[in-house]
């Protein structure tokens, strides 16, 4: 779907117009719902308030991810439209290099719209893709994100949810699950309960959580002093102040 730009890479707004355009097109072919529209525009006024730029601290937040996924008994890469429509190339490849899965869970779903992002999901090279069955319900949930795969984000122990919904992020954190959050708004609920809160576009953190994979996979060790290092508060707080000290 990224065809189609005309912008050349040497424009100094040729990341976000490409996102832009990428959404767009989501919508478009059916895989993400106009809210995703809003919810992007939100997003990129954070990611300038950032410096549209991976911070240190989204860097460690995505090395301690990346150690997590790969310690995992079993971890599930949660996709949404936006998700689906921005990385999707990059979501499977993490699959791929951290051996987690992807299922795809929707606010907004319908048969159809799961469907549609799990075929562009194996357009792009992933095989097996959860989210069709939804067999279970996350407790605590009155809304369509509550279902989910017995054998997906149920089962999971490490769930990476990239662009969350907050009330789902809680539930899943009372279930024991580790979460790996990426949000570009470090006052969101979906940061503030995670265990490693990712304030990062995700179009960065996607291939920054693979590329720290690809140095951590087995070395258990590292893998542990990553997550030992990695201090959540720290990463909030250092998000915070980013924002406050912006130029005008």
């Amino acid at each position: 779907m990224t065809e189609e730009v005309s912008v050349p890479e040497s424009h100094p707004r040729y990341e976000s117009l490409l996102t832009r355009h990428r959404i767009e097109a989501g919508v478009e072919r059916g895989i993400t719902s106009k809210q995703g529209l809003i919810a992007e525009g939100r997003g990129e006024a954070f990611d300038y308030l950032l410096g549209e730029e991976t911070t240190d601290s989204a860097d460690r937040a995505a090395r301690a991810a990346a150690a997590y996924l790969l310690s995992a008994e079993h971890a599930v890469v949660s996709v949404n439209g936006n998700a689906a429509a921005l990385v999707p190339e990059e979501l499977v490849e993490l699959a791929d290099v951290t051996g987690a899965e992807l299922e795809v869970n929707l606010f907004n779903r319908t048969r159809e719209r799961i469907e549609a992002i799990a075929d562009y999901l194996r357009e792009h090279g992933a095989e097996g893709v959860k989210g069709l069955d939804a067999d279970a319900r996350i407790p605590g949930l009155d809304h369509e994100r509550a279902k989910v795969d017995s054998d997906g984000i149920y089962d999971a122990d490490v769930v990476l949810v990239p662009l969350e919904d907050g009330d789902r992020a809680e539930a899943l954190g009372e279930m024991g699950k580790t979460e790996l959050v990426v949000d570009l708004n470090p006052l969101s609920r979906s940061p503030q309960v995670a265990t490693v809160p990712i304030v990062d576009n995700i179009i960065r953190a996607i291939p920054t959580i693979t590329e720290h994979a690809r140095e951590l996979a087995g070395d258990p060790a590292a893998q542990q002093a990553a997550i030992e290092t990695f201090d959540a508060d720290a990463a909030l707080a250092d998000a915070k102040r980013r924002i406050r000290e912006v130029e005008a």
